[in-house]
């Protein structure tokens, strides 16, 4: 059974930071790129950065140089760290592993399962 399981949102000001995490199943971890998508209000989910196994990683143009996705293969865990956050950051969060290099949306790591978990809400707002 898939498990996935994000934390680590909440409400911060413009240019703060937040640290998210997801917890997967191992067994879906271990073998596979894992994501970071967010769905805003309104708008349709999109790839936020995703990483793969052997640790190469890509991102949205709209987090380049603000976001930094890693991955802890030991506790099958994968992190977002975000920094100088802004109003449009505002989103839902979700983790998903991911199909290495196949489309979804504007981005090159597609969700493996239609499955998703809670999701962490983040709020950018002063």
């Amino acid at each position: 059974q898939v498990q996935l399981v994000e934390s680590g949102g909440g409400l911060v000001q413009p240019g703060g930071s937040l640290r998210l995490s997801c917890a997967a199943s191992g067994s879906i971890f271990s073998i596979n790129a894992m994501g970071w998508y967010r769905q805003a209000p309104g708008k349709q989910r999109e790839l936020v950065a995703a990483i793969h196994t052997g640790g190469s990683t890509i991102y949205a143009d709209s987090v380049k140089g603000r976001f930094t996705i890693s991955r802890d293969n030991a506790k099958h865990t994968v992190y977002l760290q975000m920094n100088s956050l802004k109003p449009e950051d505002t989103a839902v969060y979700y983790c998903n592993p991911c199909l290495w290099g196949n489309y979804y949306r504007a981005g090159r790591c597609a969700p493996v399962y239609d499955y998703w978990g809670q999701g962490t809400q983040v709020t950018v707002s002063s």
